[in-house]
């Protein structure tokens, strides 16, 4: 449901935009994403609301229809009250609780969840397990939104790791079905993604061309500015303020990704638990990474592969990305070392601050 401070405005702003992905590495915050301005005055409407857990802003650069605003943000709570975890109401909420209609084992699905699904699994494979869409079990556990965090216990987690394995789900079509009762889906990792792309097509039907979409740090560009240069996206420094950027790219219909340990976080005696969960051990990933951002021409794959390489780490991650035409990536590990794919600099034009 939309927010009561939910917003639409017109306004006078610069047209230059650079979106700075904010990854902080001090800190514990989500990741956002500030605007800096040029020196061309355009109008532009705007909107804003919690979805998603997240802020979500859309900005419509060539169309001053507010009624195409309030569509998109229909279309994200349609979607969410599909793809939540956590909402009684959604479909997977009550296909994870079995409530769902069936017959024998088979559960009957809607076509956008199972296309959705099919995404979980093709990441789930690509990454051989280490992205798994069936780590409910384990995300149920952990609660990083907490005002008062906990560490689960491990004798919980331990109960849990047997049913976190996505070769447990056998999904056709419209149905699916599962190897043991206790096994869970957990989309979060993929959905903003997916659903930033079902916002894009539906701007494009409208005739929208130039747009900002941001789900919470998912950022997602249709076209170019109106005056017909790209958008320029900065990523931050580790540990600088969040003007100072390490460097700049120019971005025309592409979508940006970030999954880092900064995103949501809180440490316990002295130890750093982040989101990004292990599917083989049920703890936070500790392997020498701090952020992954991913350049690709749809979010969802930029969802999916952000965890991925992350939870693959430096090596493996950077191979996976380089095997994947058109997609690049860039890797801040816990030395603060910055690491580039092939072909990154070139296709985005970067340039180092």
């Amino acid at each position: 449901m939309l927010t009561n401070n939910s917003n639409i405005k017109l306004i006078k702003h610069y047209i230059g935009l650079c979106i700075i992905l904010i990854v902080i590495l001090t800190g514990c915050s989500k990741t956002s994403s500030n605007i800096s301005t040029d020196t061309q005055d355009a109008e532009y409407i705007t909107k804003s609301s919690f979805l998603l857990n997240t802020e979500v802003t859309i900005n419509l650069y060539d169309k001053q229809d507010e009624t195409i605003l309030d569509e998109c943000f229909a279309l994200i709570a349609k979607l969410e009250n599909i793809y939540s975890r956590t909402s009684e109401t959604s479909e997977l909420y009550k296909l994870n609780n079995r409530t769902l209609p069936h017959e024998g084992d088979l559960y009957q699905i809607s076509d956008k969840l199972s296309d959705l699904l099919n995404f979980g699994l093709y990441y789930s494979k690509l990454s051989g397990g280490a992205f798994d869409i069936s780590i409910e079990p384990i995300t149920s556990l952990w609660d990083f939104t907490s005002t008062d965090p906990v560490v689960p216990s491990d004798t919980d987690i331990q109960a849990a790791l047997p049913y976190v394995n996505y070769k447990n789900l056998h999904l056709d079509g419209n149905n699916i079905a599962f190897d043991k009762d206790k096994v869970g889906i957990d989309l979060g990792a993929i959905a903003k993604g997916y659903i930033a792309d079902k916002v894009k097509d539906f701007l494009l039907s409208k005739g929208v061309n130039s747009a900002m979409i941001n789900l919470g740090g998912n950022v997602l560009c249709i076209g170019e500015k109106p005056d017909g240069t790209t958008f320029h996206v900065g990523i931050q420094k580790p540990f600088a303020d969040r003007n100072e950027i390490i460097g700049v790219m120019d971005i025309n219909g592409l979508s940006i990704v970030s999954s880092g340990v900064y995103e949501r976080c809180f440490t316990v005696n002295g130890v750093q638990y982040h989101h990004i969960l292990n599917p083989k051990t049920g703890y936070s990933y500790d392997n020498g990474m701090i952020s992954v951002t991913i350049i690709s021409k749809k979010s969802v794959d930029g969802d999916g592969l952000s965890t991925s390489c992350f939870a693959l780490g430096l090596e493996k991650g950077l191979k996976l990305i380089n095997s994947l035409p058109d997609t690049y990536a860039v890797f801040i590990t816990s030395d603060y070392e910055i690491h580039y794919s092939d072909g990154f600099k070139e296709a985005t034009n970067f340039t180092l601050k």
